[in-house]
């Protein structure tokens, strides 16, 4: 099925951000930010309604193009777009419970993950969370969301095939850094009983 074809693999994907076509991985970059830079200054409805209108144009010319040219050359190769509009547009019932069942998976282990934080059962991993919120209160306050979606794309474009580039200078610097939290963590947890978990007693 058409649906099928169009669902991105992780080979795919990987090929993308990582450049390896680099004509239509700037084709597809370039798409995105262009759609994201133009919700940053307006709104979602005017950039769907505008986009729409700039592909029902194109159609439209090139359909008029494409009879005319048949009428001057006395062909009857029929409509231009008969190859799309044969294909089967269905949307697959097993590839939405596959999507639906991924999504509830990572919906409950985010339930899980976010009780267990909240609820304090590892001090020093709630100390963190809360050091992460924290920071995240700066960052909504010099960002806002589509701001933070576009650097986000700028991102996944760039900083994969930096490191791959980079690879062995940033694993020796990340391995240096990762060092210094595990120290700083064991330091933490040696000087706060409340991120040990007590074993229970056994009664003889």
């Amino acid at each position: 099925m058409f649906i099928e074809k169009m669902v991105i693999t992780k080979e795919e994907l990987a090929a993308l951000i990582y450049w390896r076509d680099p004509k239509k991985s700037g084709i597809v970059f370039g798409t995105i930010l262009g759609v994201l830079l133009s919700l940053a200054y307006f709104s979602l409805i005017s950039v769907l309604a505008y986009m729409s209108l700039l592909a029902l144009s194109g159609t439209i010319i090139f359909r008029i193009y494409k009879t005319v040219l048949q009428a001057v050359q006395k062909t009857s190769d029929g409509h231009p777009f008969k190859d799309i509009l044969d294909l089967d547009l269905t949307l697959p019932a097993e590839k939405v419970h596959e999507v639906a069942d991924v999504a509830v998976a990572h919906a409950n282990a985010a339930v899980s993950e976010l009780r267990r934080l909240f609820l304090v059962e590892d001090f020093v991993d709630s100390l963190k969370f809360g050091v992460l919120l924290w920071c995240l209160t700066y960052v909504g306050s010099w960002f806002n969301g589509m701001t933070l979606i576009i650097i986000g794309v700028v991102a996944l474009f760039t900083l994969p095939k930096v490191y791959e580039t980079n690879q062995e200078q940033i694993d020796q610097n990340l391995a240096l850094v990762q060092t210094k939290i595990s120290e700083i963590t064991t330091k933490v947890k040696a000087a706060i009983p409340l991120g040990k978990k007590t074993e229970p007693i056994k009664e003889e």
